[in-house]
């Protein structure tokens, strides 16, 4: 029985060291991942802040247009 003991152990130990390499391997696939939606995330912040100024730059130019057709009273 004390010969079936060690090995016993060195079982779970094995088994448990397997767990870890398994656990290890996803937590890398997980963090490539959460890289690839950071910059996903980056990438659509740009597209984001691209878009708002362009419909700030059409806005000025919508509010000079219709100041210069008369459709709005000019604030002095």
């Amino acid at each position: 029985m004390s010969d079936d003991s060690p090995n016993l152990v060195l079982e779970h130990l094995r088994a448990i060291r397997a767990s870890q390499d398994a656990m290890r391997e996803d937590i890398r696939d997980i963090k490539a991942r959460l890289v690839v939606l950071e910059a996903a995330f980056a990438t659509l912040s740009a597209a984001y802040g691209g878009v708002s100024s362009r419909l700030d730059r059409i806005e000025t130019r919508l509010d000079r247009i219709e100041q210069r057709l008369g459709l709005i009273e000019e604030i002095a």
